[in-house]
């Protein structure tokens, strides 16, 4: 199941969007021409082994870590659902806090993942969980917007609810088999605990969003 577009547009330039995805796409190119790209992943993305929270330096990884990938389909399957569904968002939440929020999300899923593998020596990177975080806030806000979907080879129109919750449907599945006994932490794969803290951060940000702009209107009627 893969979305193509959703049929909800805002009508307002995405400067955010466009922004964060020039920024990842200069990154990947640095550690496309990068001299040392071993030494370039290990300083920038985020090793939880490395990571000593009395150590401030050493967190600055949740943050840059987020604007690198691990290859080309990395990289083009992030920036594809970030076009498709960080518009919306960027409107709803605003100029001046989607920057933040985006980032935030990206810190909680790097923090999820942090917490529950502490001990890895594993590079984690990706823009992942703070674009889960945008699909979290999606959920929240649009849940009735259609979304154009290939499934197959067929094209069907489905509502932003069926296309988000089938994605954390398959998170939360892989993250229970990347826990399970038989697999082994030390193999790397996708950071999926990265994508299921960014997605609730998103969701629960949107929620109250929500139950914020209700209290506002009903107090207008008071």
């Amino acid at each position: 199941m893969l979305p193509l577009w959703d049929v909800g547009p805002t009508g307002k330039f995405p400067f955010w969007v466009i922004t964060i995805i020039a920024i990842n796409v200069f990154v990947f190119y640095l550690e496309l021409t990068v001299p040392n790209l071993d030494a370039f992943i290990t300083r920038y993305a985020l090793i939880p082994s490395a990571i000593n929270l009395m150590n401030i330096s050493t967190l600055l990884p949740f943050v840059t870590s987020q604007f690198l990938h691990g290859g080309f389909l990395h990289i083009v399957t992030n920036m594809w659902f970030f076009w498709i569904f960080g518009d919306n968002v960027e409107y709803r939440l605003g100029a001046f806090f989607f920057p933040i929020f985006y980032l935030l999300s990206g810190i909680t899923g790097n923090a999820l993942q942090y917490a529950l593998m502490p001990n890895s020596d594993i590079p984690a990177l990706g823009a992942s969980g703070a674009i889960a975080g945008v699909l979290g806030a999606y959920f929240a806000f649009f849940p009735r917007n259609r979304v154009k979907t290939l499934i197959f080879f067929l094209i069907a129109d489905l509502p932003a609810s069926i296309v988000l919750f089938y994605w954390l449907i398959l998170q939360l599945f892989n993250s229970a088999v990347a826990v399970s006994p038989a697999s082994n932490p030390n193999d790397g794969g996708v950071a999926y605990f990265t994508h299921i803290g960014g997605f609730a951060l998103g969701w629960f940000v949107g929620k109250v969003s929500l139950i914020l702009q209700e209290k506002k209107i009903k107090l207008k009627f008071i």
